[in-house]
């Protein structure tokens, strides 16, 4: 998943960081995918709509 689109489905880097119980801080410095515990915790939030990326793939693609 890409940081956008957590992003994009939350509403905004304050409600990502609510949702997930971080500062807006940390969600800004993520980068284009967020770090790989935290794409299992949104999917998880999000009941699936935004699956967690494999990180072996993600890694190929870079």
């Amino acid at each position: 998943m890409l940081t956008t689109e957590v992003i994009a489905f939350f509403g905004g880097k304050s409600k990502v960081a609510a949702a997930l119980k971080v500062s807006p801080a940390a969600v800004s410095q993520w980068g284009t995918e967020p770090p790989q515990s935290r794409q299992y915790q949104v999917q998880v939030l999000t009941n699936g709509k935004l699956r967690a990326t494999d990180k072996a793939s993600s890694q190929q693609a870079a």
